[in-house]
């Protein structure tokens, strides 16, 4: 992990009202890698997405990105230097196409032929339903269509919150491995995930989450071999 990360998270705090969610998180993503976040519910692994993307207030600690001071920074000047989200849930438009939904991507200053071109390639379904009411997809087609709109904003750093949140297993594989697909073109990743095992497959690094602390860092086959541990230990 040498070099200047693309993301640095350092002694970070956050709470809501007088509950502490979290607790001194420290972590750090190297540039061109994916790293799994890992840990139990109310782990505060969503929480540390929110801080990181702009959406909430940390109370003290910093946050780094490619070297630059972003503490406090708004989602819109975030997205400037390249953060992306995918929050949990589906973050699509409904009652727009398939097609109106990539389209709203171009006002970001890339051409619309570039948007299409992109989404098609990494999911060629969506072109099949291009000109279907989002609202109508699937849940797994949703989510392909969220990482697609995501994708076209060619992200240096993307956040991806419980991807698999509500999706069949064979669905789950698939959408992973895209995002394999996407780290290989050198967009750095951090990825929130319950299924632990799914997201340490892709994974460079991974590190886990419980009580709003990061409890261990490693690679993704120490973390497999001590995460029932981990988590069991973090849940008595």
């Amino acid at each position: 992990m040498s070099g200047v990360p693309i993301l640095e998270v350092i002694d970070l705090h956050a709470a809501y009202g007088r509950i502490e969610v979290l607790r001194g998180v420290n972590l750090r993503v190297p540039k061109g890698a994916v790293v799994a976040l890992l840990g139990p519910n109310g782990a505060g692994k969503s929480t540390l997405l929110k801080v990181i993307s702009g959406q909430m207030e940390q109370t003290s600690g910093d946050i780094h990105m490619a070297g630059v001071h972003v503490t406090g920074a708004k989602p819109d000047d975030l997205a400037q230097l390249g953060l992306t989200t995918i929050p949990e849930g589906r973050s699509v438009f409904p009652n727009l196409t398939v097609e109106e939904n990539l389209l709203l991507m171009s006002y970001a200053g890339v051409s619309a032929d570039q948007v299409f071109e992109t989404a098609y390639a990494y999911f060629p379904r969506l072109h099949e339903r291009r000109y279907q009411l989002a609202g109508t997809l699937s849940g797994g087609e949703q989510q392909m269509l969220a990482l697609a709109r995501a994708l076209t904003s060619d992200p240096a750093l993307l956040l991806l919150d419980e991807l698999s949140m509500g999706l069949a297993p064979l669905i789950v594989e698939e959408l992973y491995d895209t995002v394999g697909r996407i780290a290989a073109t050198g967009v750095s990743i951090l990825v929130v995930e319950q299924f632990a095992q799914t997201a340490l497959k892709i994974a460079d690094h991974a590190a886990v989450m419980t009580g709003g602390r990061v409890v261990a860092t490693g690679e993704p086959n120490e973390i497999e071999a001590i995460m029932a541990d981990i988590v069991l230990g973090g849940a008595a």
